[in-house]
């Protein structure tokens, strides 16, 4: 049922994008790579994440129906290379509901710490980490957001402008107070001498700007969960476009802000190895009351991104099961029309990892896997254009400065995949050894588009 608005697709792409990293990554990278030249990389990492925008924009125009990329690059490139993209995505959305969910979970009880409540370490942390057993908080959290999902869309939409209009509030308190903070000198030099860190990685210099966009890239990647709804969209030709961009260039104005603001408040040295600059900054400038408000906002805004990721999530894996390539009962729908077994599939793999599992080593495959998705998607301008107005409909948006802007964000998803470390290229190539066993195995003898090719072999050999 289509019932999504461009408001919608807004506080979904702003949900999901400005979330968990907006509280943490300024900081952070900062800290690691760049000094107050932080927002040079977050201004290049979205010039990137905007090209492929553009792409993603006239694709959902085009074929607005589940799948997001890996449907589009079935039609496009055939039945293997969709396979690969779509297995690229799935690791962002199992990865990412974990991160998030267990990164909700440390805050809120960082929240109650102060007011003397303590979760025992047992139920505080993953197994096998600081006497942990499970993150029940974060196993909760999950479970939740799956329930409300479970009980319709437009349920959930109304929730997640609710709750992205105080988190876009939070942040903007945070700009309001932290620029009565800010000491000139501490945007000197702003772009650091380069050197090498401790660990080989590059500080400093446009070789720490470059370290620092490969970093940051995975904060823009949440526009993919508007295009993975786009089969709900009223008009898509329209809304998609406006969802995409819009929630994009919101996102992008809110990063700069918040990373020009914390670097100018604090020596960006004074950011190694804290999880929450943004609290601590503000606790520092003597203003402990507005910040915990704004973790506690922070806390509630990781929800909406929950929302973001889980609806895309449940949709590709609907799509696998509607195309054979995973079991078919994953490709049903209830009487709602809602995808609620691949809802149920998504939800018990993100609480394994995200309760269970210490799944730090495996946050890397989230920009690796979507920077794959995202070279196909910006390569598969080329075909689509060749189909428009013949067996694809002919779209209402089009990617301008064709065929130039196409081949700049293919190119630009590989430079940031380039620079992500040697450690998150080995995690996704054993992921993707793992998806090429699933394909070989099980997709390509059940897929649909399988089977009706061997029907046709049997007719012509008659």
């Amino acid at each position: 049922m289509r019932v999504l608005t461009v408001k919608d697709f807004l506080a979904l792409g702003v949900g999901t994008i400005v979330s968990t990293s907006i509280f943490t990554l300024p900081g952070v990278v900062a800290a690691q790579h760049t000094g107050p030249s932080v927002v040079f990389s977050f201004i290049i990492a979205a010039i990137v994440a905007g090209l492929v925008a553009f792409a993603y924009a006239e694709m959902a125009a085009a074929m607005p129906f589940a799948g997001s990329a890996y449907s589009w690059i079935n039609v496009m490139f055939g039945e293997f290379f969709g396979w690969i993209a779509g297995w690229a995505l799935l690791a962002e959305y199992f990865i990412a509901l974990a991160f998030v969910g267990s990164g909700l979970s440390a805050n809120f009880r960082g929240l109650l710490e102060p007011i003397g409540i303590h979760f025992p370490n047992a139920i505080a942390n993953t197994l096998g980490s600081n006497g942990g057993v499970l993150d029940l908080v974060a196993v909760i959290v999950i479970a939740a957001v799956a329930w409300l999902l479970s009980h319709g869309v437009s349920g959930a939409a109304r929730v997640e402008n609710i709750l992205v209009v105080l988190k876009v509030l939070a942040i903007l308190a945070f700009i309001v107070v932290g620029l009565t903070a800010i000491h000139i000198e501490n945007y000197v030099p702003f772009i650091p001498k380069y050197h090498l860190n401790s660990d080989g990685t590059a500080f400093g210099g446009w070789q720490g700007i470059y370290a620092g966009v490969s970093m940051i890239f995975l904060s823009y990647i949440g526009f993919d969960s508007i295009a993975a709804n786009s089969a709900e969209a009223k008009d898509p030709g329209k809304t998609m476009p406006r969802g995409i961009l819009g929630s994009l260039l919101i996102a992008v104005t809110l990063f700069i802000a918040v990373a020009l603001v914390l670097v100018g408040m604090f020596k960006y040295s004074s950011y190694v190895n804290n999880a929450e600059p943004v609290g601590w900054a503000l606790r520092q400038a003597g203003h402990p009351l507005v910040a915990s408000v704004i973790q506690a906002i922070a806390v509630v805004g990781m929800f909406t991104a929950l929302i973001g990721m889980m609806l895309a999530g449940s949709r590709l894996i609907y799509s696998f099961g509607r195309d054979g390539m995973l079991p078919k009962w994953l490709g049903k729908l209830n009487q709602k029309k809602l995808p609620n077994n691949a809802l149920l599939v998504l939800s018990i793999v993100a609480i394994i990892l995200g309760a269970v599992c210490p799944f730090a080593f495996l946050a890397q495959l989230i920009s690796a896997g979507t920077l794959i998705a995202f070279m196909f998607v910006s390569l598969g301008i080329y075909p689509l254009r060749r189909r428009e107005g013949k067996d694809i409909q002919d779209p209402d948006f089009k990617m301008p400065l064709y065929p130039i802007l196409p081949a700049l964000g293919f190119l630009g998803s590989l430079i940031v995949f380039w620079g992500l470390d040697i450690q998150a290229k080995l995690y996704a190539g054993g992921w993707f050894a793992i998806g090429l066993v699933i394909y070989f195995a099980y997709g390509m003898r059940h897929s649909t588009l399988g089977k009706k090719s061997q029907e046709k072999q049997k007719e012509a050999a008659k």
